[in-house]
């Protein structure tokens, strides 16, 4: 039996001036060099149902600040770029993801709404709670480095094999508390969330840095090559099921 490379799903922004759906290309290329093949999911298709049928993983990319609505908090002058749209679309197919055995990456904004979708709170911006002493993010459009712990014992230990590593970040929000099934699996030396893994869900990550900017640290590329390779034995599965 032929298989094909594992179908990955990948949320995209909207730009609010244009209409135009967007994506920046280190998602596609770190995809690529695991093995996957991408596949573009701007918001708005309305059967949520056929989307997960067709891809064998989900990837919930970055991009701009949830309407604090959606989590019951405070309007902030720092939010910006809210497209309720996106908002919408992507809470609802996290909901229903996170009730498969799909499996699911979320970074920056993905880790964010998957903490809104299970019920979690974010900080609407970190230094009014946490300080300077970590830069998350150099400004809106740049992004900063630091280092982050990685909680030993954890899924993401395993996958990455060490206790420390610097990332690229790149914004100001984070999870206020980890939502119910979630644990933490990394955090800044500020005590920020930087990361986070479902303990009931066979696969699903909540990674706050952009691993997919250092593609030239083969820590970070664990990350896409594990879930790769779990999206590639699910679809295996799947075939030998349906034969």
């Amino acid at each position: 039996m032929k298989f094909h490379p594992p179908l990955i799903g990948v949320t995209t922004s909207i730009q609010n001036k244009t209409n135009d759906y967007c994506l920046r290309h280190e998602y596609i290329t770190a995809i690529r060099l695991a093995g996957g093949l991408p596949m573009l999911i701007p918001p708005g298709e309305p059967n949520l149902n056929s989307i997960l049928e067709w891809v064998d993983g989900i990837l919930f990319s970055g991009g701009g600040d949830l309407d604090p609505a959606t989590y019951n908090g405070a309007e902030h002058p720092e939010i910006y770029n809210v497209n309720k749209e996106r908002d919408r679309f992507e809470l609802s197919l996290a909901k229903l993801a996170l009730e498969t055995d799909i499996p699911i990456l979320g970074i920056c904004r993905g880790l964010e709404i998957l903490v809104v979708a299970s019920g979690g709170k974010l900080v609407p911006h970190l230094p009014d709670e946490f300080g300077e002493k970590i830069i998350h993010r150099q400004a809106q459009s740049c992004p900063a480095e630091h280092k982050v712990q990685i909680i030993p014992g954890t899924h993401l230990a395993n996958i990455m094999g060490v206790e420390e590593t610097k990332v690229v970040s790149w914004h100001h929000q984070a999870a206020s508390n980890i939502p119910k099934g979630w644990r933490l699996a990394a955090k800044a030396a500020d005590g920020v969330i930087e990361a986070l893994e479902h303990q009931n869900h066979p696969w699903a990550f909540a990674i706050q840095w952009h691993p997919e900017i250092s593609l030239n640290d083969a820590r970070q590329q664990r990350i896409f090559r594990t879930f790769i390779h779990t999206a590639e034995q699910r679809q295996m599965m799947l075939s030998q099921k349906a034969s």
